[in-house]
């Protein structure tokens, strides 16, 4: 019978991996089947000899971090969590025993210049920027000769998930992420971490780059069992951008459905259907739904996933009591930023510094730091940050509301420009994050001039195409069909193709445009009260006010960005 080598890393979390190892000693005794196992961790390691190594027919490697899995050249390799193996090992076994195909020649793919490449994308609204990354990867790899597999991780989940098999046969993980991404499956593998930009960008230069710099990612003892490994230093270049994307991206799902629910309570019921003379009705039910259940997590879940970002799993409760907390205290979305922040780094803080025996190390993420994470991120919160921040917010929600005149058209102009100015960047997703977050303290104004300054540039680029032929190359007018579906839908991102060919002339077309449609939309009093869904939320009732502003502003916006660029691009070749 084949000998099956077994390898448990935990890190220093060694408990369970210890547990993990016995399950399997058991399970294999019962069946007969000869096995090796070799525990790693800090202490107590048992190297598998080299007669096992040599002698053995598959190998399965258990947990995270560094396992030595290089020792195992062609053997056929499975992978479990130590979860899995704790509750059913004889699976697991089998699972392994099954893995007869023997692992990828990595010599040979060496020696043909081949490198085997699995990659993430994300960006925080999951949309426009999370395919043209992957896509960009996928055709720079095919030009390159390399194999690539792309997972991407958007607004309705991960799609094309990578498997255990496809990362353990990689060469690289490239992570092109402006989002935090669990990178736990990734141990022992070598990692570069980089933005959606880049990706789209120059996908040739940035596998280049990866192959070259990528690092192996060791294991870290608080993350190993308990979230994603550490980020690296290629990752942490975005700083508290990226951990505030982060927090938006899974902010955004509780922003639409509760935005959406209170505007189907209103079209149900009536503009009263909230009222407590209402209770029982369908409207007042859609009403508590969206505003005491959705809208309420709005802050708690973006304090929470900020702390993710910066501390992992053990952010994520002194993040959500943090973010609760700033809500109660009237401190809005403000107080939750600040929550998060405070939260993830005081939990990353704790848990460097908190050294324990390994056999109690385990309460470590279970006890010690969400009591001590979150203890301190309350107390901070009552005594020295809410109050401050309630007020801030307090008038800065006081003059939103109050906008007309002089001062709803300049807010208008900035955030409509910054929409423009670099299609799905920082300084557009800067506008919208605020924008979003703004709709959790009940002022949907800015939403409405950000939504119909992001639609504006791909719609007047797909109109100037139309009116100024002779200034587009030919597959410039075939994409502006793509381009007007693309900004119905406020995908922006529909005008980078047109920009990055002409970027002096086109970007200044397109600044207009969005500007205008956000100036004109809170002169006119436009609101939204969903943060997404373009054209396609004028329908519903009551989600856009004032729908026929929403319309003329969009429609002048559009007029100016293709006037303007139909006079600023010379005639194409």
């Amino acid at each position: 019978m084949t000998q099956l080598l077994a390898v448990v890393g935990g890190g220093e979390f060694s408990t369970q991996a210890v547990l993990a190892l016995e399950a399997l000693r058991k399970a294999a005794g019962r069946r007969n089947q000869p096995i090796a196992l070799e525990l790693r961790g800090p202490a107590g390691s048992n190297p598998l000899p080299d007669e096992a190594v040599r002698d053995a027919g598959a190998v399965l490697l258990v947990g995270s971090g560094d396992l030595g899995e290089g020792r195992f050249g062609a053997l056929a390799k499975a992978r479990a969590a130590i979860d899995e193996v704790l509750a059913d090992a004889n699976a697991v076994l089998d699972r392994a025993l099954s893995h007869t195909a023997p692992a990828p020649d990595v010599t040979a793919q060496a020696a043909s210049g081949t490198r085997r490449i699995v990659a993430i994308t994300s960006c925080p609204t999951g949309i426009a920027h999370t395919f043209m990354a992957a896509e960009g990867l996928q055709a720079a790899a095919e030009a390159l000769g390399h194999a690539i597999r792309v997972e991407t991780q958007g607004s309705v989940g991960a799609r094309d998930t990578l498997t255990a098999a496809e990362i353990a046969s990689a060469d690289i993980v490239l992570i092109a992420a402006d989002t935090g991404v669990d990178r736990v499956r990734f141990g022992g593998k070598r990692v570069y971490a980089t933005t959606t930009k880049a990706a789209i960008r120059d996908g040739r230069g940035l596998i280049a780059t990866a192959l070259a710099e990528a690092t192996v990612q060791a294991a870290d003892a608080g993350a190993a069992s308990e979230g994603a490994a550490r980020p690296e230093a290629a990752e942490r270049k975005a700083g508290a951008y990226k951990h505030l994307m982060t927090g938006v991206s899974f902010m955004l799902p509780f922003v639409v459905a509760g935005g959406l629910l209170i505007a189907l309570a209103f079209a149900v019921g009536g503009i009263d259907a909230m009222a407590p003379g209402h209770e029982g009705t369908l409207g007042y039910a859609l009403g508590q739904i969206g505003a005491k259940g959705a809208f309420a997590l709005i802050v708690p879940a973006l304090a929470g996933y900020i702390a993710y970002s910066i501390a992992d799993r053990p952010g994520i409760a002194p993040g959500m009591v943090g973010g609760m907390l700033a809500a109660n205290l009237q401190a809005g979305f403000l107080g939750g930023i600040a929550a998060g922040f405070i939260a993830g780094y005081t939990a990353s803080f704790l848990n460097r510094h908190i050294r324990l025996h390994r056999n109690l190390e385990g309460l470590k993420p279970v006890l010690i730091l969400p009591l001590l994470a979150t203890t301190i991120t309350g107390l901070l919160m009552i005594y020295v940050v809410g109050v401050p921040v309630a007020a801030v917010l307090a008038a800065l929600t006081g003059w939103l509301k109050g906008m007309q005149g002089a001062s709803a058209l300049v807010l208008g102009l900035v955030l409509g420009g910054m929409m423009a100015i670099d299609m799905g960047g920082p300084i557009n997703k800067a506008a919208y994050a605020s924008a979003a977050a703004l709709l959790s303290s009940g002022v949907d104004a800015p939403m409405a001039a950000v939504m119909l300054g992001g639609m504006t540039p791909p719609l007047g680029l797909a109109l100037a195409t139309r009116l100024f032929p002779a200034k587009f190359s030919a597959p410039e007018r075939e994409a502006g069909g793509a381009a007007a579906v693309l900004g119905a839908a406020f995908i922006t991102e529909g005008a980078i193709p047109f920009a990055a060919a002409d970027p002096l002339r086109i970007i200044p077309a397109l600044v207009a445009g969005s500007a205008t449609a956000g100036a004109l939309a809170l002169t006119l009093g436009v609101t939204l009260k969903v943060p997404h869904g373009g054209l396609f939320v004028l329908p519903i009732p009551n989600a856009v006010g004032n729908p026929l502003g929403a319309v003329l502003a969009l429609v002048a916006g559009t007029a100016v960005t293709a006037l303007v660029a139909g006079f600023l691009k010379r005639r194409a070749a």
